[in-house]
């Protein structure tokens, strides 16, 4: 049987269109060749079986990357037992996150300059060796380094303070050498370089981190390990004060310094052995008893008169005027800053204690002699933690800007406030009109505010707040605001005046909006301080005239700020302000039409993983709340449903840091004045 026929040959037009297709994979991918020359020369147990070069998209099917734009952003490759050098990953041009903790890489850090947009660099516990990678302080973007539990030696370069925005610097069980006394990292919140044989002088710059940061060195002193002091040289006596210049100290320890100059003559009747005399000792303490039996005098000669003054003046007024100084003296020691209508002028109206049903009662004269600490400023008065002799503890809101038509206006408004009971909501308890005192008692929460727990202390120390927790309050926070905008369908009642400073934060990390309602008694003509947070449409009309769909605009302006940890403000210059406030969702739009989305996220954030899907599905909503038109905004009730359905919002692991954070000494005025 004869052989079929071979196949006739492809027509050479074909084998030119053809030979193309083989390599335009690579083409299409130009980050494939340095991910399989690493896998090639590291990856010795073959971890990485998804990493093929036959792969149709590596940037899905890639174990560990991630990509922008087909290319590689973020490479995080921990626990894989990889061995020897990584220097091919120096190629991947656009890498943002580089993880390669756990593994056993050798070798000195490649040169990494052309990573101009790397964040992020984690190498901790592996076996690199060589000095302090020279490439690293050029770049600028680099914000977390961790080079802990390796081989690393040598100084540290001064060059590294060029990484002005570095937040962590991990440098831990090394054996670096030298001083660091010329380190001045200011931004740094997070630093160790303990387990090293670094010596000299801890700078102040460094001097607010833990012990623990700077232990088991080799000479290394200063705040917060010992004082510095000049070592003793054994065998050298301590230099005798008084001395002449031309003593002589001999080579032997048992002599006696002797002196090429005789010593001057002593006067005579002075004391021998250089002690004061008994006269001298005798004449101080008489002056000493003259001086206080003097001024005993003179304080019994004035209490003495005031005394009698006060008795002349009959038991009527005596009487009187000892109650006065009782009162004011009782006001002084509470510190209560509720004046005393007891006390107050003729013609003050007496107003009364309205309570609502469920609240504890206590009596005016109650409140004034409860001990209160200011616990701070808001557009509508100033609020106070009271406690009272019984123990129990308020939060009272004292209204001084308020614009209050009438008493029968505010007890109405107050009526239907006084009603609303929700877990997320701050319950009104109790409030006290009169004609010169306004005073809303609410229920005390013990962790803050959301506030202090985004911005309050950023520097060494801080303990940043997970994204769990951010999650966990963004959806308490809607979930108050859909109790509030339901409560009625004929009032449609609306919050009025959503910001960082009024969610509350209670002693189980739940979140609870306050100060809902206030905005009812705005001055009509006065623009609120916190107008970062408010929708378009408010900005060129009567403030009062809030609506739900605009607190929807202040939610999502809120969601940003948990997002970014930067604080909201409205400014002219473009969209950037002092101490870092910005108009939030004008800057956002503009990042993400850039496609660098990734550059809007709170650097604390980083630290995180596998929390970017959940980070772009809030952002997504915040953009949808903060958009121009009020109709193109959802409802409060479509919000949480869809917060509701991302993962994360149980109670945070973390959550018990919110008392240390939020009893933060300070925020400086630059941080966020926009939450006045």
């Amino acid at each position: 049987m004869a052989a079929p026929p071979p196949p006739p040959p492809l027509p050479p037009l074909l084998l030119l269109l053809l030979f193309p297709l083989s390599l335009l994979h690579a083409t299409d991918f130009p980050d494939l060749a340095p991910l399989m020359s690493f896998k090639a020369s590291s990856d010795a147990s073959n971890r990485l079986t998804s990493w093929t070069s036959s792969s149709s998209d590596p940037c899905t099917t890639f174990y560990g990357v991630s990509c922008l734009h087909n290319r590689v952003t973020r490479l995080v490759l921990e626990d894989l037992d990889l061995h020897g050098t990584f220097d091919s990953l120096a190629a991947l041009t656009d890498l943002r996150i580089l993880s390669l903790k756990r593994n056993r890489l050798t070798g000195p850090v490649p040169d990494l300059t052309n990573l101009t947009s790397l964040k992020l660099l984690f190498l901790s516990n592996n076996q690199i060796s060589g000095e302090f990678p020279p490439s690293l302080p050029s770049l600028f973007r680099l914000y977390r380094l961790d080079l802990s539990y390796n081989n690393f030696s040598g100084e540290i370069p001064v060059e590294i303070n060029r990484m002005n925005h570095l937040l962590t610097l991990r440098l831990e069980e090394n054996r670096f050498t030298g001083s660091i006394s010329a380190l001045n990292l200011q931004n740094l919140q997070d630093f160790n370089i303990s387990g090293n044989q670094i010596s000299g002088e801890i700078p102040t710059v460094l001097s607010g981190f833990p012990e623990s940061a700077f232990s088991n060195n080799r000479i290394l002193c200063g705040f917060p390990l010992s004082n510095c002091t000049e070592p003793k040289i054994p065998g050298l006596a301590s230099p005798v004060v008084g001395k002449p210049a031309n003593t002589v100290v001999t080579s032997s320890p048992s002599s006696m310094p002797s002196t090429t100059a005789s010593l001057p003559k002593k006067k005579s009747g002075s004391n021998h052995n250089g002690k004061i005399s008994t006269a001298a000792i005798v004449a101080i303490i008489v002056g000493d008893v003259l001086v206080l039996a003097l001024v005993s005098l003179i304080l019994y000669c004035y209490f003495w008169r005031n005394f009698a003054g006060r008795s002349g003046n009959g038991n009527g007024k005596s009487k009187s005027t000892s109650s006065q100084i009782l009162e004011g003296e009782k006001i002084v020691y509470s510190s209560s800053p509720y004046p005393n209508p007891m006390t107050a002028q003729s013609g003050f109206e007496r107003g009364r204690m309205v309570f609502f049903e469920g609240a504890r009662r206590f009596e005016l004269e109650d409140l004034l002699r409860a001990s209160a600490e200011m616990l701070g400023k808001g557009g509508f008065g100033t609020a106070y933690k009271a406690v009272l002799d019984d123990g129990n503890v308020v939060a009272v809101k004292r209204l001084k800007e308020a614009a209050i038509g009438g008493k029968r206006e505010f007890e109405q408004q107050m009526e239907v406030l006084g009603r609303l009971r929700h877990p997320n909501v701050v319950s009104l308890k109790a409030y006290y009109f009169a004609r010169d005192e306004k005073l809303l008692v609410y229920e005390y929460m013990s962790n803050g505010n959301l506030f202090w727990l985004l911005h309050g202390n950023r520097g060494p120390g801080r303990t940043p707040l997970d994204w769990t927790t951010r999650l966990k309050v963004a959806a308490g926070a809607a979930r108050g605001l859909v109790f509030i905008h339901h409560f009625s369908r004929s009032l449609k009642l609306t919050h009025g005046n959503i910001k960082s400073t009024n969610i509350l934060i209670d002693k189980s990390g739940n979140a609870a909006v306050s100060d809902f309602g206030l905005s009812a008694f705005a001055p009509p003509t006065t623009t609120p301080k916190s107008n970062g947070y408010r929708a378009p449409e408010l900005l060129t009309m009567d403030v009062r005239k809030t609506t739900q769909k605009s607190d929807v605009y202040s939610f999502g302006v809120l969601l940003l700020e948990l997002l970014t940890g930067k604080c909201p403000s409205v400014v002219d210059n473009g969209g950037t302000g002092y101490g870092g406030a910005v108009d939030l969702p004008r800057w956002v739009q503009s990042v993400v039409r850039e496609e660098w989305t990734a550059e809007v996220f709170d650097l604390e954030l980083m630290r995180y993983k596998d929390i970017e899907e959940e980070m772009v599905g809030l952002l997504q909503i915040a953009m949808s709340c903060t958009a121009g038109a009020p109709d193109q905004r959802p409802t409060m009730g479509y919000v949480l449903k869809m917060i509701e359905e991302m993962r994360g919002i149980e109670v945070s692991p973390s959550h018990e840091m919110m008392d240390s954070v939020s009893d933060s000494p300070s925020v400086s005025d630059d941080t966020c004045r926009a939450s006045e």
